[in-house]
């Protein structure tokens, strides 16, 4: 997967779209991280809900992810 920036304000984290998300595509992820977190969040509902997660867990789940591609 390869990440792409994506609009973001002062005020909201910097998020970064997955290469593997399109305008017609059911496969609309944003990525964005904080100080000891990495938000998720559905990039075509950006004031919906998002998923996170320490860094850790994070980086535990991205080998079982890949792997499923």
């Amino acid at each position: 997967m390869t990440l792409k920036p994506s609009s973001g304000t002062e005020r909201e984290p910097n998020w970064v779209k997955s290469s593997y998300s399109t305008d017609e595509g059911a496969q609309c992820v944003e990525v964005a991280t904080t100080p000891g977190t990495i938000l998720i969040r559905d990039s075509k509902n950006p004031d919906g809900p998002r998923l996170t997660f320490a860094p850790t867990t994070w980086a535990d789940f991205l080998p079982y992810a890949t792997e499923r591609q």
